[in-house]
């Protein structure tokens, strides 16, 4: 639902990444680009950049420890939709809509949260805008 906001297993600043550091979107959400789903980045994703950045945060000291055991980091969703909605992230990213078209502005997000409803008018709105030539049609969201 609209902002919700759950605690995480690790402390993580989208402010601090794709804000300060003007990290895109899809350097750790890639999968976005051509599936379904935009993914949360392994923790390989993470240590590309944190096997030499901020090497002394206990966060980072986290990280790493699940890295070296071959563990993932059990990080908590916060976008839900129905099991009965399908969301494709792909075609939406390649038509060049901006992920905070649906995400809203997440490089300002000390911690993330739910921006939009996400509920079908809200999606459906957007739809039926006639520069986005998107389909209406039932079941291009619902099985």
């Amino acid at each position: 639902h609209k902002d919700y906001q759950p605690e995480q297993p690790i402390y993580y600043s989208h402010v601090v990444h794709a804000g300060v550091s003007q990290i895109s979107c899809l350097y750790c959400h890639g999968s976005a680009q051509d599936s379904k789903h935009a993914g949360i980045p392994s923790v390989n994703v993470c240590m590309n950049c944190h096997v030499a950045v901020k090497t002394d945060s206990p966060w980072i000291k986290q990280l790493r420890e699940a890295y070296e055991k071959g563990e993932s980091i059990p990080w908590v969703r916060v976008h839900m939709l129905p099991d009965f909605v399908q969301f494709n992230h792909s075609p939406h990213i390649k038509k060049g809509v901006a992920c905070q078209t649906c995400h809203g502005p997440v490089e300002t997000m000390e911690k993330v949260y739910q921006h939009a409803d996400l509920s079908m008018g809200w999606c459906v709105n957007c739809h039926r805008k006639p520069e986005h030539n998107a389909s209406i049609n039932c079941s291009t969201c619902h099985y």
